[in-house]
């Protein structure tokens, strides 16, 4: 008997438990009253209001603001997240007055009060200074994040540490620069841990967290199995007519499901069903894969990628289904089209099944809870209907993602330990990891060099933009893991859309989006459903190699993100708003 599971109508008691529930409470307390607390009181005598940008038009945070009467610093403050700052004058009598402005990575800047700000500070009228811009400065600083930033992509690439441990040696690089080069030569400084927390998006952390726990209770109820026996039911045993169909339910679920569950959950039924037919799983397995990574671009939740993007540009689940799904359908088409002439040998090769395999099959592919798959499909409607109008209601992914995956626990009461211990927190910790590696690029103004040289290339041209956006995201992609690339590039295509005349309609973050996510079939390691699909096939004995799949996936990156482009191009600049 399990000493865990105590008798029956007994209420199971855990050491710690009430101190956890305090805990929580008290977390939560904090929570609530911190805006009021962090809230800065008002100022008492007249004051100094500003706005600090760098020289692309961005709000600069955390710039120190020194205010020097006759020589003297005599009050100081910082810039909010906006740029903004409020800087309140002890000594309004004072007629030789200075501002010094100072942030790392940034070139100081003094700056004379205007003529008449000594009568209106003494009249007691606040001085609103013009908008101060600050110039970036290399130092060692842009170097050494530049080399560690270098060394985590190739860690990935090459394959040598799993990403998650890649970004985690990238991290901690960061922070051993920071800390203890700063010691030898000041100008190694980075940012700080408090700086560095600021540029995890917990949204993302939050919304992908939320989904897995969703999704490990729907995997308990069988229906992913289910529906793959139903597809080879379908098509009557036909391998050419079956793998359209597994493409079909693998894309709809990678929409609305992340994709790399999705082929957790769909390989190894793909793969007892290509064993069946006496055919190679790979043949199934390569173009399923595909799949996943094209139909999850047409929503917020079908691609980690989405996610991010969604986070950073503010791009709701609608919007992604209103201007991505036509060029999507349209790549998926091309595809299956594709997938069907590169396997047709493989495809022609297959065998029927006999019955008693077909019943075999059957055993292992069954709802196994069909109550809780009921309860997981009201939940999730719900959740799909906040996804779709949550930008009109002000609610934001995660607290959809979350509050669905608590109530959908609360429902089907299951164990919460388990249930947690389904939560990836490797992936987690890769996107943390991967947050302040990125948050250290931007920190130190590698992002403006590449936006600046995008934008010189560009210059005003919207199609261009698109253009450039879109294949350099799918030709990198192949190279880099996808999500890593896409945290990268965000700030880019942030300072071009506010600069290319007509792109504020966001189409280069569509142009990532589809950049970015089909690309990520040019190569094995270019997205984690790639690598996830590649381990499921090893353990079956059919690894998929490097080469085997460059060569069938660089084919398909230029067919789905070619017909994906044209419907943005014409979308965008011809047909669309």
């Amino acid at each position: 008997m399990n000493p865990r599971a105590g008798y029956p109508g007994e209420r199971r008691f855990y050491p710690g438990t009430r101190w956890l529930r305090w805990m929580w409470l008290l977390g939560l307390g904090i929570l609530l009253l911190w805006p009021l607390l962090s809230r800065p009181t008002a100022a008492r005598g007249p004051v100094i209001v500003g706005e600090v940008y760098d020289t692309n038009g961005h709000p600069i945070a955390d710039v120190r603001v020194t205010l020097l009467q006759d020589n003297r610093p005599t009050a100081e403050t910082h810039t909010q997240q906006d740029g903004r700052f409020v800087l309140e004058v002890p000594d309004p009598r004072a007629e030789d007055a200075h501002l010094l402005f100072r942030r790392a990575h940034y070139t100081d800047q003094k700056l004379s009060l205007p003529p008449d700000a000594h009568h209106q500070l003494m009249a007691g009228q606040p001085v609103e200074l013009p908008p101060v811009r600050l110039n970036r400065r290399q130092t060692l600083a842009f170097w050494a994040t530049l080399g560690i930033f270098l060394l985590m992509l190739g860690l990935i690439a090459s394959g040598r540490l799993h990403n998650t441990m890649a970004a985690l040696v990238g991290t901690s690089l960061i922070f051993l620069v920071s800390y203890l080069g700063r010691l030898f030569l000041p100008d190694l400084f980075i940012f700080d841990f408090e700086a560095a927390v600021h540029y995890v998006d917990w949204d993302v952390i939050f919304l992908v967290m939320g989904m897995m726990i969703f999704v490990a209770i729907v995997e308990r109820t069988g229906l992913f199995q289910w529906l793959a026996f139903k597809a080879y039911r379908v098509s009557r045993g036909k391998a050419w007519v079956l793998l359209p169909i597994l493409m079909a339910v693998t894309g709809v679920a990678s929409a609305f499901l992340d994709n790399v569950t999705t082929m957790l959950l769909m390989a190894p039924i793909s793969v007892e069903i290509a064993l069946a037919l006496s055919m190679n799983p790979l043949a199934l397995l390569i173009p399923e894969v595909m799949a996943s990574n094209v139909a999850g671009v047409s929503t917020l939740i079908g691609t980690p990628t989405n996610i991010l993007i969604s986070s950073y540009a503010g791009i709701s689940f609608d919007d992604f289904l209103l201007h991505l799904t036509p060029g999507v359908l349209l790549a998926f088409l091309g595809l299956i089209l594709y997938s069907e002439w590169v396997y047709r040998h493989e495809l022609k090769a297959a065998t029927l099944l006999s019955p008693e395999l077909v019943q075999k099959l059957a055993e292992h592919a069954h709802i196994t809870d069909p109550v809780a798959l009921r309860k997981a499909g009201w939940v999730g409607a719900g959740m799909l209907l906040l996804f779709i109008l949550g930008e009109h209601l002000h609610v934001e992914p995660a607290v959809t993602a979350l509050v669905g995956a608590t109530v959908l626990l609360l429902w089907v009461r299951l164990d919460i330990e388990e249930m947690i211990e389904a939560v990836d927190w490797t992936t987690l910790v890769f996107f943390i990891s991967l947050f302040i590696v990125i948050g250290a690029v931007r920190e130190v103004g590698i992002i403006d060099m590449v936006a600046q040289a995008i934008g010189h290339f560009v210059g005003q041209n919207k199609a261009l933009a698109m253009l450039t956006i879109m294949w350099s995201g799918a030709f990198l992609s192949a190279v880099v893991d996808n999500i890593p690339f896409t945290a990268a590039m965000l700030p880019v295509v942030g300072t071009l859309t506010g600069h290319i005349p007509g792109a504020e309609d966001k189409a280069l973050y569509y142009c990532l989006s589809v950049g970015s996510a089909m690309g990520g079939n040019g190569t094995l390691i270019g997205s984690s459903p790639n690598l996830v699909t590649a381990g499921i096939a090893e353990r079956a004995g059919y690894p998929i190699t490097y080469s085997e799949f460059l060569k069938r996936g660089i084919p398909a990156v230029l067919i789905t993100v070619t017909l994906a482009g044209t419907w943005l191009l014409l979308h965008f600049l011809g047909i669309g708003p």
